[in-house]
């Protein structure tokens, strides 16, 4: 009864996560793309300080996307490149914190199919943008004052006649060429482009959210999210946050040993999976990504091992987790008062 306040915002905090749960959790025949960007779009709808693009396919095409487009173009579901700017900040000028999100609202792996086994949890494959999308609105209904732009390529992965094939290359935005060595390894694809145009903001920072390797789940199961970063800067202020919601996360390598892995590579500058594709899998997804990164500001979440809760987190019901989205949160909120960078 003293705490309203404190209550009201952890009421808030906690509607975030679920929206998440809810985006992860629904069939992928009902959160398609533009079905994504469109429930996003509703709920920001009562915000006049938010601003939502809808980007379609032609759109994607003339920013040359490739590799986001070569993924798309295996379902007939067409992309969605969603845009959200929350100006929250005092200046409207002010540099955004930059949020960009994994959207693959189903994954059958392509052509490089995955096991049926346990393949219907691959409605849950957009969790990235389903996270950073449901941090901003949040931040929106908390009015944290700060400016913040999220980004979400949103489409599915799938086997036809027009998907990507396994050595196929691709090119990205910032004109690097991508050989496509495993068609299940498209959501650094689909990172690559929405990270150069992430660049376009001048942000004080660039964080990404991916449900991106499996090895991320064997590597950390579903204690923490492991994130890769070039800035312990950035590190110091998620992993504060992290602190503070009980939603952890854990730093992990980003070394030039992975770097030469993904860039050892016949027929273009970089192997999407790397040469030794099981050894290190979700250092070498990072060491791909950083390839699209120029920012000194930039943090990889990998989100793989906490996308869903067995009943390791007892306050969590069985099924999609729906995390960092508090982490996200609180990372934001602290930004927002943090005036030395």
């Amino acid at each position: 009864s003293a705490e309203s306040e404190g209550w009201q915002k952890g009421v808030i905090y906690a509607e975030g996560q679920n929206l998440a749960r809810y985006l992860m959790e629904a069939p992928a025949n009902y959160i398609t793309p533009i079905k994504f960007a469109e429930h996003i779009e509703q709920k920001l709808r009562s915000f006049s300080n938010v601003k939502v693009h809808i980007r379609p396919e032609s759109w994607i095409a003339t920013q040359q996307m490739g590799a986001f487009l070569s993924v798309a173009k295996g379902s007939a579901e067409p992309p969605i490149f969603l845009e959200i700017h929350y100006l929250g900040g005092a200046n409207t000028n002010d540099s955004p914190l930059v949020f960009v999100g994994k959207g693959v609202t189903f994954d059958s792996g392509g052509i490089s199919l995955k096991p049926s086994s346990g393949m219907d949890a691959m409605r849950a494959d957009m969790g990235g943008a389903a996270t950073v999308c449901s941090a901003i609105v949040t931040a929106a209904a908390l009015n944290l004052p700060l400016n913040i732009i999220g980004l979400a390529p949103l489409c599915e992965n799938m086997p036809s006649g027009k998907a990507n094939k396994p050595g196929d290359v691709v090119r990205a935005k910032n004109g690097k060429t991508i050989q496509v060595d495993n068609t299940d390894a498209e959501g650094r694809l689909l990172l690559a482009d929405a990270l150069c145009y992430a660049h376009n903001f001048n942000a004080r920072a660039i964080v990404n959210a991916a449900t991106l390797t499996g090895a991320m789940d064997v590597a950390l199961g579903s204690a923490a999210t492991g994130v890769f970063t070039n800035s312990s800067w950035l590190w110091t202020h998620l992993y504060e946050a992290s602190i503070l919601t009980g939603d952890r996360v854990w730093r992990m390598p980003l070394f030039e040993h992975y770097t030469k892995q993904v860039t050892d590579c016949p027929l273009a500058d970089l192997s999407n999976i790397g040469k030794y594709s099981r050894a290190g899998g979700a250092c070498t997804a990072a060491a791909f990504l950083k390839e699209f990164v120029t920012a000194s500001h930039w943090a990889h979440l990998d989100i793989a091992g906490v996308m869903s809760n067995k009943d390791e987190v007892s306050y969590l019901r069985k099924g999609m987790a729906g995390r960092p989205t508090r982490t996200l949160v609180e990372f934001a909120a602290r930004l927002s008062q943090d005036s030395h960078n």
